[in-house]
Order: structure tokens, then sequence, then C-alpha cells
């Protein structure tokens, strides 16, 4: 919506106040203009309102080219098929194989039609497409990948996405996104860079590992010293100076310190 605001901005072309507004999820929008209906959407709009896509062939060379169908009808008839498409970051065939390596499998979720689903998939590199996806429904599919044993991460930025980000096990939204998407995300990225997304899985595990290792440590130290300290072993002769225990004991909890200090470097 911002993007057809500022290019009627830009052509100098004046934007009507509208008498009645509707947003309808996961389809468009219907607006009052004039006492008469305007809608604004995908076909699934058109659909709702009875009105007529007799203009398949054309909506299909569109779709063909990776466009996003926004369609724009009156009550009777559509008025015209616009086109828009996402532009593919530089470095996602990166971030894609990345994934692949830390053996994450990438999956686009959208809204968009499969024609354009699978057009931009192609140039990502993403194989497994799910598309024609309304907002509830993502939350749907995220209940399934779950239910198959699966942990799942969301990586979303819009309103649409919030359900679904609240519903997976992880979800993570960029600092320009919505702040109903930022509010239903556990982590939010600071800037636009997807890059992150390695690095913050890579530092994830890393910290499941040295928390593990610090509780083996932890468990196995005091184990082993309790005994000593409370004289257990005295009969063998195996006593601690209290000095020296208390050293012992702050010998611990520093080694478990420096071991979680070494995530610092786990970004690579």
């Amino acid at each position: 919506s911002k993007a057809f605001a500022e290019y009627a901005k830009d052509n100098s072309l004046s934007l009507s106040e509208p008498e009645q507004f509707e947003n309808i999820d996961g389809m468009g929008i219907r607006t009052v203009i004039g006492g008469k209906s305007y809608y604004f959407g995908n076909a699934k709009l058109l659909s709702k309102y009875g009105i007529e896509n007799d203009r398949l062939n054309d909506a299909n060379a569109i779709a063909d080219e990776g466009n996003t169908l926004v369609y724009v009808a009156d009550e009777k008839q559509i008025l015209a098929i616009i086109g828009i498409n996402d532009v593919i970051r530089d470095n996602v065939d990166e971030l894609i194989k990345r994934l692949h390596s830390a053996h994450v499998e990438p999956i686009m979720l959208t809204g968009d039609n499969e024609q354009t689903a699978k057009k931009i998939a192609a140039q990502a590199g993403i194989e497994h497409v799910i598309s024609g996806v309304l907002p509830a429904e993502k939350g749907n599919v995220i209940k399934e990948l779950k239910a198959e044993g699966d942990k799942v991460m969301m990586i979303g930025d819009g309103i649409n996405d919030s359900p679904a980000l609240a519903l997976s096990d992880i979800g993570v939204s960029v600092n320009s996104g919505s702040d109903i998407a930022m509010n239903s995300a556990d982590v939010i990225l600071m800037n636009d860079d997807l890059m992150k997304i390695p690095e913050l899985i890579s530092t994830s595990k890393a910290t499941v590992r040295n928390i593990k290792q610090n509780l083996f440590w932890a468990f196995f130290y005091n184990c082993l010293m309790i005994p000593i300290a409370i004289g257990a072993l005295r009969h063998f002769n195996i006593t601690i100076n209290p000095m020296i225990a208390s050293l012992a004991m702050t010998l611990s909890s520093l080694t478990v310190i420096i071991n979680a200090l070494r995530l610092r470097g786990s970004k690579k």
C-alpha cells in the first residue's frame, strides 16, 4: 500500500478520501468513493463479492513474470490488474546455502499465488513452497510442521505474519517490521540483514551446548568435592583445608563463567 501511495505522490496523482473503508484479511480492501464500491486485492476478493474474473490470460501472463497480482475492480467488472514484485536480495543464495549447511530446510510460506511464489522461490533457491495461504492458515501450517516433530523458526515482518510468529518455536522479526509482528516475535533483528539468521542459529546451538557443559561440570565437581569437604573420606586420610575448600568453590564458579565467555567467539 505504501508503494502505491508513493507512486501516486511521485506522479502527482490526487488521492480521493474514501467514504467507507474495510480491510478483508488475506484478500484486500473494499472502499466506497462517491457512493460506489471499489475493490483492491487478490482473486479471492473478486470471488467473495461475485465479480467475474474475465482477465485470466492477462493475469497469468503477469504472474508468470514473478509478479503478485493486485486486482482493481468496481461492483461490476475488473478495472485493472497490477503486478508487483519483491526484489531478491543480493546475498539470498548465500543465505540459503548456509541454512542448508546448518541442516535447516527453508520453506516459503506466502499468500501469493502459486505461479508467483514458485518463480520467486526458484530465484532464491528455495525448494519447498506453500502458497496461497491466508493469515490464519499460516498458523495452521506452523502447527502441522510442529506436529510432525519439527522445530520451526518463523521469519516475518508483516501484520499477517504475527499469528505464525506467535505459534512457532522461535519467531523472528526485523526492526523495520510492523509493531504487531515485533511484539509476536521472540527475536528482533536490529537491521534488515538476514545473514544474521545463520548466526542466530549457530549461536543458539552453541549456547545450548555450553549450558549442558556447565551443568555437567557443576554436577561432576560437586559430586566429587562435597564428600571431601564434609569429611566423608577422612577414614582414608582424605581431607581438605576449609580455606582451600573456599578457593576450590570459587574456582568452580570461575570455570563455568570462563566457559560461558567462549560464546563470544561463536558467531563464526
